[in-house]
């Protein structure tokens, strides 16, 4: 019997998750995709307690998806920029990156180059 996708990307996920983890020193920058919306967390998993986040769904972002949408790379970059500028202002500028069990390709590396380019190292 073939697996579906959904099944897949949730084995992945739990793989993924068993070896990243982030620390108040180096949190884990989180991102989970759905099909309109893109979200972005610095986590702190030892206090877990989320120290910084974007999304397409913040109202500082919202004005400018209003004609491209924001289930695209451009939002999702622009969430990348968000957070790492919130993150930056926290003082973290180091992350371990967990893309969420998504591939690496499209909105999530959009995302993540976005991140990098604005200063946050992983």
């Amino acid at each position: 019997m073939k697996t579906s996708r959904k099944i897949t990307t949730q084995r992945r996920h739990r793989r993924i998750r068993r070896k990243v983890f982030g620390t108040a020193e180096r949190p884990r920058l989180a991102v989970f995709r759905s099909h309109r919306h893109i979200y972005a967390q610095v986590i702190d998993d030892v206090a877990q307690h989320t120290l910084a986040s974007a999304s397409t769904l913040d109202r500082e972002l919202r004005e400018k998806f209003k004609e491209t949408g924001t289930a695209t790379q451009e939002a999702a970059a622009l969430v990348g920029r968000s957070v790492a500028e919130r993150a930056l202002q926290m003082g973290i500028s180091r992350v371990v990156f967990d893309r969420g069990g998504k591939l690496y390709h499209g909105r999530v590396q959009a995302l993540a180059e976005a991140a990098r380019e604005a200063g946050l190292q992983f």
